[in-house]
């Protein structure tokens, strides 16, 4: 008998009334019409069944700190590092571990199951690395969560960087990351990511940088990541983030630039919440959306995912842990309004995602961890649209979260048999 059988679900790529069963903690069959004993009988109603969201790039280390010590004023980048380096001398491990863990409670209940998140390795007690492996520990049963070593100083700025984000890996931090536009000249920007692409094939770890976070458009870093990768035989182990200043590139130069990126196998994680908000600060008008060229890059062949980057932290005042927020402002900014586009857009939270963290199995097909989210909607765009209620969130079988459907009750005379389902 299966543990869990779910009928008349419609999934991400438009089959409907299909059948998932489930069985020790994993999908044994999907089919249509699906009929068999189980132990859970749960009847979709036509609602989307969905993988889990995955977030890419994050930032848990300084997460939920809005405020701490002040506010950042001026809204800028620069300003968020500063912030950041007056907050690091009040962390403590026990406050930066719970509000990891509170942030952990807010992404299961948005049907967020994966989060790559970037750890700052620049002060020498390593106390935000420590605290997160702690979080990442105690999350492991219902959140999986892969950790960049990230010298936010500077891994040849910061005295010491190096050794310091090569001791964050010893630690077991799972990613080596980096910061290029943020070394003191553009020549230590090319060397930092020769040598930490060096570092990474070396111990056969993943490449994930900050790469090109600006309006320069001579902030050309994403060029060098991608040599390396091809160099090194690192396709498909190497992700560049955020990539913004390729919004303000001549297309010349991105013509040549975007297909070296796909050849060498880099993916981009772009994050729409936090590039729309920080790019273009110093521009007049018109001012600079910032976003990198997301649709250009999906057209090459490239694996584009998004990311929600911060969520209440020197840089970003907002944010819930909803990946269809970040989808939401991602097809806005990127203007990827048609079907096709929108759909692109749930998969850069979804399946995209996935790939760029290499997650193991992922997916509704027979084999893949049954690990899933039934929204309030029926395909991918309406959820995008109305940024769907998580009805229920599975990890590997185990129901995780349940959120009652949203109604409204209207007292309109004359229109009560039209009352909204969302």
């Amino acid at each position: 008998m299966l543990d869990l059988l779910i009928t008349h679900a419609t999934l991400p790529d438009g089959r409907t009334d299909m059948g998932v069963a489930v069985q020790g903690g994993c999908i044994v069959e999907v089919a249509a019409g699906l009929n068999a004993p189980a132990h859970e009988l749960l009847d979709a109603e036509g609602q989307l069944l969905t993988p889990p969201f995955c977030d890419p790039h994050f930032h848990m280390d300084a997460t939920l700190s809005y405020g701490l010590p002040r506010v950042n004023q001026s809204g800028t980048l620069l300003e968020g590092i500063a912030l950041w380096g007056e907050l690091k001398p009040l962390l403590t491990e026990e406050a930066l571990v719970e509000r990891a863990l509170a942030y952990g409670d807010w992404a299961v209940a948005k049907g967020l199951l994966a989060i790559r998140s970037h750890v700052d390795t620049s002060d020498p007690s390593l106390l935000p690395v420590r605290a997160m492996l702690e979080a990442k520990r105690r999350m492991s049963p219902y959140l999986d969560v892969q950790l960049v070593a990230f010298p936010q100083d500077g891994v040849l700025r910061s005295p010491g960087g190096l050794d310091k984000l090569k001791r964050a890996l010893d630690l077991g931090v799972d990613v080596v990351g980096g910061i290029p536009h943020f070394e003191r000249t553009y020549q230590e920007g090319t060397a930092s990511v020769k040598l930490l692409c060096e570092l990474a094939a070396e111990r056969g770890l993943p490449v994930d940088m900050h790469c090109d976070e600006s309006d320069d458009p001579l902030s050309r870093h994403i060029e060098t990541l991608a040599f390396e990768a091809q160099r090194l035989g690192l396709q498909g182990r190497v992700n560049g983030s955020h990539l913004t200043s390729m919004h303000s590139m001549d297309n010349y130069f991105v013509s040549k630039l975007i297909p070296l990126i796909a050849e060498a196998g880099v993916s981009a994680v772009a994050n729409p919440l936090i590039n729309i908000t920080l790019q273009g600060r110093h521009d007049t008008y018109p001012k600079r959306r910032g976003m990198t060229r997301v649709p250009e890059l999906m057209a090459a062949g490239v694996t584009v995912a998004f990311g929600h980057d911060c969520v209440m932290d020197p840089w970003y005042s907002l944010g819930s842990g909803d990946m269809l927020e970040v989808a939401h402002m991602g097809l806005h900014v990127a203007q990827m309004t048609s079907q096709a586009g929108m759909r692109q857009c749930f998969e850069a939270v979804t399946t995209n995602a996935a790939k760029v963290m290499g997650l193991d199995g992922y997916g509704i097909a027979a084999g893949c961890d049954a690990s899933f989210v039934l929204l309030q909607a029926r395909d991918p765009i309406e959820a995008i649209r109305l940024r769907a209620t998580r009805l229920k969130v599975w990890r590997k079988g185990q129901l995780l979260s349940e959120t009652p459907p949203t109604t409204a009750r209207l007292n309109l005379p004359g229109r009560m048999d039209n009352l909204p389902k969302h």
